[in-house]
Formats: structure tokens, C-alpha cells, sequence
């Protein structure tokens, strides 16, 4: 009795011992009947332009495209940020900011009109750039250089008369890709 005692009492300790160790975030899913942006208060979709941050508190603030979520690190620095997530343009599943490739073009009708828009890997995205014929690949380290202009084109297409975007579409040339986006 006392040797079982000491041993779920070791395996205890090593359990908490481990548990001490780097702090994991993770992404919260989307509800789209509740979710907002944090920037543009516009719903945030289930779909491939939504970002998420995770504070070290354990808090997610749900933007409905990359450009609002760099706008709010620019606007409250990166200190707070536990982890910073965007969805892959193809299969929507999450990926850590830092770890995907982007894709770059004015003409890529985003939420807000930035035109970025994320893929798990180089590969994906040099693909969308060869099948749609436009778009320029970026890094999350290039992307700290990138000039975050919305594209007034676009805006001006879908403009509720305040600047925002309600199509969450893609333009048309955009929609014929092999994703089905």
C-alpha cells in the first residue's frame, strides 16, 4: 500500500513538474452568430480570412482579416500576444502565424481589402500564385515591412458607405481555383 501511494505520488509530482514547462495556445473556433472583430466589428466568418490572437491570458480576439489583426498589433504591440493564428486559404485549419506563407496581390478580395491572404506552406502558395497568375509570396518576417494599404477598389465595390466590406467573396477571377474558393 505504501509503495503504491509513493508511486502515484511520484507520478503526480512528475506530472506537475512537466506541467511547469512552455505554456501552449491554442485557437478557439469561430462562431459566426457571435463573433465579431475586435477592429471593424464586422462578423467574423468561419472561413479562410479569419485571424485569431491568443493573449498570454488565455484571451481570443477574433479579427475577420489579417490587416484588422495587424492593426491591433500595431495599435497594442506584441508583448501581450500569447499566440497569433491565421487560417490556411485552402482546408481553413489553423496555423501559427510565424509558420505560414502568404500571398499578396490588391487585386485578392479580402473582408477588408488587404489582399493577403495565409497557406500552411510555401508550396500551397506558390501554386495559387501559378494557377491564379497574380500575387506576390511573403513571409510572416516580410510581412513587418509590408505596407497594409487596403485596396479602395475593392472597398468601393462593397462599401456599406463607411469603408467596409460585407462580400467576404473573392473577386471573380479569384473563384475559379481548383480550392473551390
Amino acid at each position: 500500500m505504501k509503495k503504491g501511494i509513493f508511486a502515484l505520488s511520484l507520478v503526480l509530482v512528475l506530472i506537475a513538474i512537466t506541467g511547469c514547462g512552455k505554456k501552449t495556445y491554442q485557437p478557439q473556433a469561430i462562431n459566426e452568430d457571435v463573433d465579431v472583430c475586435v477592429i471593424c466589428n464586422m462578423q467574423v466568418k468561419d472561413d479562410a480570412f479569419a485571424t485569431q490572437i491568443v493573449t498570454k491570458e488565455g484571451k481570443s480576439l477574433k479579427f475577420d482579416d489579417i490587416g484588422c489583426m495587424n492593426e491591433w498589433k500595431s495599435k497594442n504591440g506584441t508583448s501581450e500576444i500569447g499566440m497569433a493564428y491565421v487560417r490556411d486559404y485552402n482546408d481553413k485549419e489553423w496555423i501559427e502565424y510565424g509558420k505560414a506563407a502568404y500571398v499578396y496581390d490588391a487585386s485578392i478580395r479580402t473582408p477588408m481589402a488587404y489582399g493577403l491572404i495565409s497557406f500552411k506552406d510555401q508550396k500551397s502558395a506558390e501554386q495559387f500564385i501559378q494557377e491564379q497568375g497574380v500575387g506576390q509570396l511573403l513571409s510572416s518576417e516580410e510581412l513587418a515591412n509590408h505596407t497594409w494599404e487596403q485596396s479602395n477598389n475593392m472597398m468601393d465595390m462593397h462599401s456599406d458607405g463607411e469603408g467596409h466590406d460585407h462580400s467576404h467573396t473573392h473577386d471573380e477571377n479569384m473563384s475559379e481555383d481548383k480550392s473551390g474558393h
